[in-house]
């Protein structure tokens, strides 16, 4: 790769978003208008509606993108890269006077936010941004790792995002002016609620779910869908909604990083139906969030009973009592002392069957200690009928990689990643605000910013460019 020793520009951010070819494959998915309704024809090509909504992610609010795309310099140079992307399609060249804010809004608010063309749009971002993944080598069905050592080019990764409303208020707040009297009722964002955030906190806004995928250099990372969540609670749902969209189009995605918001219900559906691995910690024990006040407060983890195994030893048969704590399988023995001690065994495999139905069995395989005859031991991940029976739920409290693992260590590191889109994100609205209002056009926002975030990937892909050196 060449050295570089400066960042991005916003030019040549602008020169990447016109350069990916998603941009005018997302334009497509807007229809035209009937001729025989009447009416103006379009003065600008749709794709520079949704350049100008992904403008807003590099210059931060709507009036800035049309200041700066105003310039002469920044339009000439913006008209050229049109003609360069474009060559065959005259009809999609720009003019020469600057499209304006009023133009973005009219198609925003007229087009790209009616239902069926947002839903359509994020299949296509969807299809799209799976391929570039592909391309730039990620997720690749023959590429490196197994299910016992998966490896991170083949591991998705998620998060869930509550965005901060554009207003203060909420729905049904009132304010009485003192001297009149007079009630006004001030803007809110009516498609916010409160939602519970991983530390516990209550957030009042509009929550989103984004997955990506990533190399481990600077500016390799895809996202590869992004999804409103429409009630509280319903991350983890709408998450696995959507990964089951993207299998098809990842076929070498071998499973996915998430924190604890996927429960055993959502374990089991990614086990069973996708047949992937699910990478989280097991949620704590009842009430450790109330131990240790605050910040000092000590995690306890889970421990159940999970089966007991009968094994050949050199002394004969013996029953063990397969314990799991945090998701890691191990023996519950006695010391000395009389106290209750949690040993781990090692995972040596980590296997899946296929049925004739099309779902998946998982399995563990692991080492017993020398002083039970150091053989294997095989425990089934996924829950079944016998399992509701004993009302155990085992996807919820048996992990296939879980935490104190050496890959679990190795994989659960993406975790930072999901967070650090967050941070971008954040970093991208006008005072941590969002630029828009309403659930459909946040979601075109974040569909938008997503095709810029691939873009500058697909250019440091396609320049064979080095990350930018630190000073």
């Amino acid at each position: 790769m060449a050295e570089r020793n400066i960042g991005f520009s916003t030019l040549e951010r602008l020169e990447a978003l016109v350069a990916n070819p998603a941009l005018f494959e997302l334009a497509e998915a807007v229809p035209e208008p009937d001729p025989s309704a009447g009416g103006r024809p379009r003065q600008y090509p749709v794709f520079m509606w949704l350049l100008f909504d992904a403008l807003l992610s590099v210059y931060g609010s709507g009036r800035k993108v049309e200041a700066e795309i105003a310039h002469p310099v920044v339009w000439a140079r913006l008209r050229r890269h049109v003609r360069d992307a474009q060559p065959r399609r005259r009809d999609l060249w720009l003019s020469k006077r600057p499209m304006r804010r009023h133009h973005y809004l009219y198609g925003r608010s007229r087009y790209l936010t009616a239902p069926a063309v947002l839903e359509r749009l994020a299949e296509i971002h969807r299809s799209t941004s799976a391929t570039q993944a592909a391309d730039a080598g990620l997720v690749d069905a023959d590429g490196p790792g197994s299910w016992t050592h998966p490896d991170l080019s083949r591991m998705l990764y998620a998060d869930g995002k509550v965005i901060t409303p554009l207003f203060r208020a909420q729905p049904g707040d009132k304010r009485i002016d003192k001297r009149t009297g007079e009630v006004h009722y001030p803007r809110a964002e009516h498609d916010a609620a409160l939602h519970v955030e991983g530390t516990g906190e209550m957030v009042w806004g509009t929550k989103f779910v984004l997955i990506a995928a990533r190399h481990p250099h600077p500016h390799s990372r895809f996202i590869v869908d992004v999804a409103h969540v429409p009630t509280p609670g319903g991350e983890a749902a709408t998450a696995v909604d959507r990964f089951v969209e993207l299998a098809p189009l990842l076929p070498g995605a071998q499973g996915v990083v998430y924190d604890t918001a996927l429960r055993g219900v959502h374990h089991q559906r990614l086990m069973r139906d996708l047949g992937w691995l699910s990478v989280n910690r097991v949620s704590a024990a009842a009430g450790s969030r109330q131990q240790g006040n605050g910040k000092n407060r000590k995690r306890i983890e889970k421990i159940t009973w999970v089966e007991t195994k009968t094994i050949s030893t050199p002394d004969g048969e013996v029953q063990v009592r397969l314990i799991a704590k945090g998701g890691r399988i191990g023996l519950g023995e006695i010391t000395e002392a009389g106290e209750s001690v949690f040993v781990p065994l090692e995972r040596v495999r980590t296997h899946r069957n296929e049925d004739q139905r099309g779902t998946y069995r998982w399995y563990n395989d692991y080492r017993l200690p020398e002083r039970l005859g150091g053989g294997i031991v095989t425990v089934r991940l996924h829950s079944n009928d016998e399992d509701k029976q004993r009302k155990f739920n085992r996807a919820e409290n048996v992990r296939q990689i879980p935490p104190g693992d050496p890959d679990f260590e190795t994989l659960y590191k993406r975790r930072n990643d999901a967070e650090s889109i967050n941070r971008h994100l954040d970093d991208t609205l006008w005072l941590r605000r969002a630029h828009s209002v309403g659930c459909r056009r946040q979601l075109l926002n974040l569909i938008t910013y997503a095709l810029g975030v691939n873009a500058m990937s697909m250019h440091v892909h396609r320049q064979g460019l080095a990350p930018p050196i630190a000073a």
